[in-house]
């Protein structure tokens, strides 16, 4: 039998005194208390919080994991600070983003379909839109990121042909197609327009500001106006002189990158001004021919990544120079790179063109920083990947996979 009445452990009683309201500590401001952790790191707020209730709840504020989230990758925030998923607790995103790192994350295939595709997509919010044939079909995600629901929500149709790709900017979807036309749908309602674009297929489009830019095929980008009595009127033709890969409209406004095959004796990496159609400027002097840009992505106005068949990714700040990109890195299987996306921070997601291999890049570093193969045996490009702070989505020729990085 025990004796009664033994003293307490020192361990007991300092945990004891730590959460007692007459502590000495809590007759501090709460600002002076925020001050004085925000000179701990992760580890020494997660011991922090193990001491006591009210601790655990001032070590959790958001005011103290950001400077923390800012280094990590993929937590939600840009380079300026902006974040981006805003309602997520910071020192939640802080605990996933160590399994990007790490790539510890669990693997599914959430749809299949019977005949090999070109699928593209586009995530928003509750909702994943896939490209599927000539039509392209809104998924809604699942609660708690489990998958999705196997029925489309919705279905926008139009195209005779494959749809090449398309973008979803403030509720429209606008999207290319192998008929050579662009057709704009309004998510919420039956509004549709479709207009005849291009000869020959129209490869990218992009849609900002009340302006839809279109590359094809047919060797030209043009440049269409959505105002009202303008709708699917063509106000510029760029003549490329080779067929346009990829295309992506400045956050300012200004101008349009063209990403294009690079059979020629051109850059395939040229910037346009939006309002003329003048060339502007071209990027780059060591590609070789054939070294085609499949995908390009902005993170700000000035800084731009680039992707496709030399197997490079190149990142280029306009600000500094238009001859050389600031930094590169090589897909270490020799393998084209088919697109691209980054948080607009540190980390950077590509898609290989065999055996469905997605990897994780941190930009501070040099060599690729995680791998995931998703087609093996059988090999099949990853044709698009979008990703949030806990899910990355591959689109393959066949299937979609997730991996979900909330998994332990």
């Amino acid at each position: 039998m025990g004796r009664k009445g033994s003293p307490r452990s020192p361990q007991a009683e300092g945990g004891s005194r730590a959460a007692s309201p007459s502590s000495p500590l809590w007759a501090l401001p709460e600002e002076l208390l925020l001050l004085i952790c925000s000179y701990l790191d992760a580890q020494a707020l997660g011991r922090l919080a193990q001491v006591c209730r009210r601790l655990r709840f001032l070590s959790s504020r958001d005011v103290l994991w950001r400077r923390i989230a800012r280094g990590c990758l993929n937590s939600g925030f840009t380079q300026l600070g902006t974040d981006l998923a805003a309602g997520i607790p910071v020192k939640e995103r802080v605990k996933v983003s160590q399994n990007w790192r790490h790539g510890r994350c669990r693997r599914d295939t959430v749809l299949k379909w019977k005949c090999n595709l070109m699928p593209w997509m586009e995530l928003d919010g509750e909702y994943l839109y896939l490209s599927q044939a000539e039509n392209i079909q809104a998924y809604h995600l699942c609660a708690e990121g489990t998958g999705l629901q196997r029925h489309p929500q919705a279905i926008f149709s139009g195209h005779q042909e494959d749809v090449c790709r398309f973008v979803l900017v403030n509720s429209h979807i606008v999207s290319g197609g192998g008929d050579g036309s662009i057709l704009l749908h309004k998510i919420h309602g039956s509004y549709s327009v479709k207009f005849s674009a291009h000869e020959q297929e129209v490869n990218c489009v992009d849609f900002q500001g009340g302006l839809i830019v279109s590359g094809s095929r047919d060797r030209t980008a043009k440049v269409w106006s959505l105002s009202a009595g303008r709708v699917g009127q063509c106000l510029h033709t760029v003549q490329t002189e080779d067929r346009v890969w990829s295309i992506a409209i400045s956050p300012l406004l200004s101008s349009f990158v063209t990403g294009t095959a690079c059979c020629g004796h051109t850059s395939p990496l040229r910037i346009w001004d939006l309002e003329s159609g003048q060339l502007l400027t071209c990027l780059g002097t060591d590609f070789h021919r054939g070294a085609g840009v499949l995908d390009v992505f902005y993170e700000t106005p000035s800084l731009l990544l680039s992707c496709g068949y030399d197997t490079y990714i190149r990142y280029w700040d306009i600000r500094t120079s238009t001859r050389k990109c600031i930094q590169e890195w090589e897909e270490p299987h020799d393998s084209a790179l088919y697109c691209i996306r980054s948080d607009k921070n540190h980390m950077i997601a590509s898609g290989s063109s065999y055996y469905g291999v997605v990897r994780l890049w941190d930009k501070r570093q040099t060599r690729c920083l995680q791998s995931f193969h998703l087609s093996s045996p059988t090999s099949s490009p990853v044709y698009c990947l979008r990703f949030s702070t806990t899910h990355l989505y591959a689109a393959l020729a066949s299937a979609l996979h997730v991996l979900d990085f909330t998994a332990s």
